[in-house]
């Protein structure tokens, strides 16, 4: 399908500006959101102060490493408000993460902090391809999930015609793509396959399909992910990144002409990547812990906010601002199998590499006496489904398991599923492990 290439004007001027003027406007951002945390929130001017640190410290951008980390926790402790650096009746609107374990994490924003993640998230889908007057379907979920109204307010202010569905329904979310025709999807890239799995069951195919460009957020996903769902779907599969602590979607996004990973909107939000272990600084390039300073945000700045996100740094090709890489995993989900370590998006790379397989899997975690076990749970191709033989299912499970023995290192056991076996989301993020083993107490 044809690529939507910038055209002249599309641009704003600091996508194209040098790296020494986008250098200049971060620091002289990053000075102001330091000290607006500093001076308005006393959690960070008892950290600071702790750690020894003022905000007349950062002359430079390489002094940020001085300031310490805000981590989750910060955040729940000083649930619901005490991270506001506004008065709370300043604060426009709230939302919240789903809270899997302890409380929610909160995050608020004022009236300019909501006008500026519109236009980010404009700006998001203008590099996906979009253009005003495209029709946009929105199935992220709505409420406190940042996910559903940060995209229906980018779409807005971008100038198209919102379609706000939310997840769910997946049988009237097709219906209405049929009637309505959208050009663009916005939904997590796990729910797109539920999507394409009905299309699918209706005998509709790609080149029946309206949608000329997905945005898939709020999950990892590999380049495997990427081809299957531009497979089924027929459309450019386009990454974006977010978080609900340092904004919400549109943090990040791919540029449709080069889809080479998210392009960081550094003139909002200034990244670093860190080893987990040490919190060193690690230099562009390097695999490590994303890690996030707000540059523009009222409400709740965040300073040096680790998301736990592992990734790289990657030079600026489309944009002008650097790119991060494709989210490998967490370093909070990584799962540690008789002292390797694996990503599910490892697992997940694997898995579509057989095109009989499809994106659907679960990874099971068990304990059989002192050792661990991983069983990878997949799904066939609805077309494959039913039709092969004990046997040649078999084999599929044996291959399978040798190209993640041979590429990760890891042994297992691999169950070979007929389609829609495994459970489907339908609202948000696929559950992808399952921890089977007992806790340590």
């Amino acid at each position: 399908m044809p690529v939507k290439a910038p055209r002249p004007g599309d641009l704003e001027p600091i996508e194209t500006a040098s790296r020494d003027e986008i250098a200049a406007l971060q620091l002289q951002r990053l000075q102001w959101s330091v000290r607006h945390a500093y001076e308005h929130v006393p959690h960070y001017r008892a950290k600071f102060d702790a750690a020894g640190v003022h905000p007349d410290d950062l002359r430079t951008l390489a002094d940020l490493a001085k300031f310490p980390f805000t981590t989750k926790a910060d955040l729940r402790d000083n649930y619901p408000f005490g991270l506001f650096a506004v008065p709370r009746e300043q604060v426009v609107r709230v939302h919240a993460s789903s809270g899997t374990t302890g409380k929610p994490t909160v995050v608020g924003y004022t009236q300019r902090d909501i006008d500026t993640w519109a236009q980010l998230v404009a700006r998001s889908i203008r590099a996906a391809g979009g253009r005003p007057g495209d029709i946009v379907h929105v199935a992220y979920g709505y409420g406190l999930f940042t996910g559903g109204l940060g995209a229906h307010y980018g779409a807005e202010r971008l100038g198209c015609t919102v379609i706000p569905m939310s997840g769910g329904q997946t049988e009237r979310q097709v219906q209405l793509i049929l009637d309505f025709k959208p050009d663009i999807i916005m939904v997590t890239p796990s729910y797109s396959l539920v999507i394409a799995e009905e299309f699918e069951r209706l005998g509709i195919g790609p080149d029946e399909i309206s949608l000329k460009v997905g945005i898939f957020g709020a999950e990892p996903w590999g380049e495997g992910m990427r081809a299957e769902i531009e497979r089924k779907l027929g459309l450019d599969a386009i990454d974006i990144y977010g978080l609900s602590e340092v904004m919400g979607p549109g943090v990040a996004n791919e540029c449709i002409e080069t889809k080479d990973g998210p392009v960081i909107w550094e003139d909002h939000f200034y990244p670093e990547i860190i080893d987990p272990d040490t919190g060193e600084v690690l230099p562009d390039g390097e695999e490590g812990e994303l890690v996030f300073t707000s540059l523009t945000k009222e409400a709740m700045p965040v300073i040096r906010y680790r998301t736990r996100d592992r990734t790289r740094l990657l030079p600026p090709t489309a944009r002008s601002f650097r790119r991060m890489g494709k989210i490998t995993g967490r370093t909070d989900d990584m799962i540690i199998l008789r002292g390797v370590n694996v990503f599910p998006t490892q697992i997940e790379e694997q898995i579509l590499r057989d095109p009989q397989l499809s994106g659907n899997y679960l990874l099971v975690l068990t304990r059989e006496g002192h050792l661990d076990h991983l069983e990878v749970r997949c799904e066939l191709q609805r077309a494959a489904s039913g039709r092969l033989s004990d046997a040649e299912r078999a084999a599929i499970g044996r291959e399978l398991q040798h190209r993640i023995k041979t590429f990760i290192g890891v042994s297992t056991r691999v169950t070979v599923l007929d389609a829609d076996t495994l459970p489907r989301t339908q609202t948000g993020k696929a559950r992808r492990v399952q921890d089977e083993r007992p806790r340590v107490i």
